[in-house]
């Protein structure tokens, strides 16, 4: 008879008592016998968060077997993998193994079925038994371990015609392009940082698609590889490479491309802090920041736009949206010269 589990996983939290799984400092990650509201995943690969992932590799100043040494070490002592320092996670790919008993029959996924899960490794039980290869270009490692996906976690099961590294790249930055759906409008002048990366490329095809002949979306990305690749697409009206992190420049830019008008929608998909300024004042006072950034602070945001008299909306990036997934797929299927691009860079 199978333990009866709570629907967010708050049964598997060691410390402290009380809180959810992403907070909890430590967490149960024992594979041995599962509750019957959970499903065990043979994880085949992790796709760590951007911002988690540069951290790690800029501590171990690029060495694999280093990386794969602080990985082991955020695993053994928390039970998941929430990076010590961004706070953020990534999410995985792998096979479904078992199906709590609670769970049989009530949810379309059945043993055997290949899934990513859309919910952050922050809060995910995992162990890990070997690290087997690491992709720092993208972000991926390929593991051999076990991870518990709880009632309330969200995935999706890969399509059998994409290759699941194009898929779990995608999926891994869903929220983006899907809230970008949800918040530009026709005619809207839309501002994307860090536009060439990954997150970045699918929101300019989005923004572009919502804003339409009438609107304006300005790729703003870091180097001249991203730029070039950028260009190409041709999503962006307009495409500058610069330094996030100076606000003044990047303003100044702004005001020339929109003359003065400046943003209605900045959208954040950097990896790097120290980018709250830039949005904020690239944005007009009556405008929207979106920051999907993980090295986004909040502190720095609130007082920041407060100190510049920025009346702007600030949201906060939630990695899910309703139909983020499907819109996030879509995007590769409709687009046939980004799907080519992924498929080169993450397949």
């Amino acid at each position: 008879m199978q333990k009866k589990g709570n629907k967010y996983g708050t049964h598997r939290v060691i410390e402290p008592i009380g809180v959810l799984p992403q907070p909890a400092n430590r967490i149960d990650n024992n594979m041995d016998e599962i509750y019957d509201n959970e499903i065990l995943i043979d994880v085949q690969t992790l796709n760590i968060d951007s911002a988690s992932f540069t951290q790690i590799e800029e501590q171990a100043a690029g060495d694999k077997a280093k990386i794969a040494e602080i990985m082991l070490d955020i695993v053994a002592k928390q039970g998941k993998h929430r990076n010590p320092v961004t706070g953020s996670g990534g999410m995985l790919l792998g096979t479904v193994e078992k199906i709590g008993d609670a769970l049989k029959g009530k949810i379309e996924l059945k043993e055997g079925d290949k899934i990513a899960t859309l919910v952050s490794l922050s809060l995910t039980p995992l162990r890990i038994d070997k690290i087997k290869d690491i992709r720092p270009d993208i972000d991926q490692v390929d593991i051999d371990g076990k991870a518990i996906l709880f009632e309330s976690g969200i995935y999706a099961k890969i399509p059998a015609d994409m290759p699941e590294g194009l898929v779990l790249s995608a999926l891994d930055v869903a929220g983006a392009p899907a809230q970008t759906a949800k918040l530009v409008k026709p005619g809207d002048t839309v501002l994307i940082i860090g536009a060439g990366g990954k997150s970045g490329m699918l929101c300019c095809y989005e923004a572009k698609k919502r804003a339409g002949v009438t609107g304006k979306v300005i790729g703003l990305t870091h180097s001249e590889k991203s730029t070039k690749r950028l260009e190409e697409l041709g999503f962006c009206d307009y495409v500058f490479a610069a330094d996030a992190t100076k606000p003044v420049q990047i303003m100044e830019k702004m005001e020339a491309l929109t003359n003065g008008e400046m943003a209605d929608i900045t959208i954040n998909n950097v990896n790097i802090p120290d980018t709250e300024m830039t949005s904020i004042l690239a944005t007009k006072d009556t405008g929207i920041v979106y920051f999907f950034s993980m090295a986004t602070s909040f502190t720095k945001a609130a007082l920041g736009a407060e100190g510049v008299g920025s009346d702007v909306t600030m949201i906060v990036g939630n990695g899910y949206t309703k139909g983020h997934a499907e819109i996030t797929l879509q995007i590769l299927k409709e687009s046939e010269v980004l799907r080519q691009v992924f498929t080169e860079l993450y397949a």
